[in-house]
């Protein structure tokens, strides 16, 4: 059993992104690699910005809502992040909840689906990946970026893909399905003691 959770990192009223991350949850179901999926938006989890006087890697955190966030990023074995480029980089909701919890990411590999104007997000997508390193956590190279996003947003507000990213998804699930299995392991502590 392998649960994928997509985490919608726009919190802005007029987002694109649910609409992303709906399709890309639709994706990773037609895929069938992952038996759990859930789409989690951060607009829901609304967590505040930082706010837990310990520091992460003690994991003794005293608010309800992180407490809530552990347990809910504990449960996964892989992540796909659907992200927007803010003025070349990542939204700060994305690496405020990253930043909340530490070994709760750890050996759990991720997937970007990032989106914006010529470049894709690509851009936000690289800086992440220096962040989730530090996390122990394994970027894809395989990654589904959508330039001029608005041009596939149809009139109900819904993401209507072009064959590359329909294309690219499906290689980015292969992909994470294989490594999310490769570093089972290392989550689960049976891996072999090193001398």
């Amino acid at each position: 059993m392998s649960k994928l959770e997509i985490i919608v990192a726009s919190t802005r009223p007029s987002r694109v992104g649910l609409s992303i991350g709906k399709w890309t949850e639709e994706v990773a179901a037609e895929h069938g690699g992952f038996s759990e999926i859930e789409l989690i938006d951060l607009a829901e989890v609304n967590l505040p910005f930082m706010n837990e006087p310990n520091h992460p890697r003690l994991g003794q955190y005293v608010h309800q809502h992180t407490r809530d966030w552990s347990a809910k990023v504990a449960e996964a074995d892989a992540f796909v992040f659907v992200m927007p480029e803010y003025n070349y980089g990542y939204n700060a909701e994305l690496k405020n909840a990253i930043d909340y919890l530490h070994k709760e990411w750890q050996y759990k590999p991720v997937g970007l689906v990032s989106y914006g104007g010529i470049a894709g997000g690509t851009r936000a997508a690289q800086m992440i990946k220096q962040v989730v390193t530090t996390l122990r956590m394994t970027p894809l190279f395989e990654a589904v970026s959508i330039p001029f996003v608005h041009h596939h947003i149809d009139h109900d507000n819904k993401l209507v893909p072009n064959d590359v990213m329909t294309a690219s998804a499906k290689t980015m699930f292969d992909e994470l399905v294989r490594v999310s299995e490769a570093l089972r392991v290392l989550r689960e502590g049976t891996a072999p003691a090193t001398k």
